[in-house]
């Protein structure tokens, strides 16, 4: 079994910062790509930031410069450092990542935290 753990949501004026955490535990061979999604009400998921075992990262044009996605290979954690919020940031934040639990032959499946709710307003 495999778990994805969120913290770090919560309740931020505009302008003000978050840093999202997000830890995978359980039977894990080798993490791949790790990334955070965001839903808001009446819209779909989409991708806010993603980032490889090897450290590229890739982000949604509505957050370049004030996201910063990073990971710590060792804890098997990602993060999500968000400066300068704005109402629109206002969503529930998912962790996603894509895990090889086999350390035989490759048995790879996409996984899902439970959700952070990021409030900002004033």
């Amino acid at each position: 079994q495999v778990q994805l753990v969120e913290s770090g949501g919560g309740l931020v004026q505009p302008g003000g910062s978050l840093r999202l955490s997000c830890a995978a535990s359980g039977s894990i061979f080798s993490i791949y790509a790790m990334g955070w999604y965001r839903q808001a009400p009446g819209k779909q998921r989409e991708l806010v930031a993603s980032i490889t075992s090897g450290g590229s990262t890739n982000y949604a044009e509505s957050v370049k410069g004030r996201f910063t996605i990073s990971r710590d290979n060792a804890k098997n954690t990602v993060y999500l450092q968000m400066n300068s919020l704005k109402p629109e940031d206002t969503a529930v934040y998912y962790c996603n990542a894509v895990i090889d639990i086999s350390n035989g032959p490759r048995v790879v499946y996409n996984y899902w935290g439970q959700g952070t709710q990021v409030t900002v307003s004033s």
